[in-house]
């Protein structure tokens, strides 16, 4: 007796596999990354009303805007202000760049900066201290999680 049987060929994961969920895709697109530099997308308008200040502030900080033609595959709005159509602009932002050594620089003063202002609030709450009830200064932080 012969058994009807199917091609196991014809049987493989490919054939039988879900087809993939639809994804909303991003607002912002990622750059291709380029050695030695971070991007990141610097505010040029809000709400259609020019933020002159925003881009003034960050350019001084060191952040460069990137040109259309360096990134190509990134889709780029038109727009009016000549100071920016040569570069990539998506929904009032623009790619800027900056090398990794300015952004090391930027970190570390943001954390010393952070660092002496802690160091302001302990001298503060201690001179408040009386031997004879202690102010505790526990900074110590614990992450536990559900048993489940």
């Amino acid at each position: 007796m012969t058994q009807n049987r199917s091609n196991r060929d014809s049987e493989t994961r490919t054939n039988t596999e879900r087809k993939t969920a639809w994804v909303r895709p991003e607002t912002l697109p990622n750059p291709v990354a380029e050695e030695g530099y971070q991007y990141r997308w610097i505010r040029v308008s809000m709400m259609g009303v020019a933020d002159a200040a925003n881009v003034s502030a960050k350019m001084r900080e060191g952040w460069e805007p990137v040109p259309a033609t360096v990134h190509p595959e990134i889709f780029s709005d038109a727009v009016d202000d000549p100071r920016f159509k040569d570069n990539i602009i998506v929904s009032g932002l623009m790619l800027c760049k900056a090398p990794n050594e300015m952004i090391e620089q930027r970190t570390a003063y943001y954390n010393n900066q952070a660092a002496s202002q802690m160091q302001s609030v302990d001298n503060s709450l201690m001179r408040e201290n009386d031997p004879r009830m202690p102010l505790f200064n526990d900074r110590k932080t614990k992450v536990t999680f559900g048993k489940g």
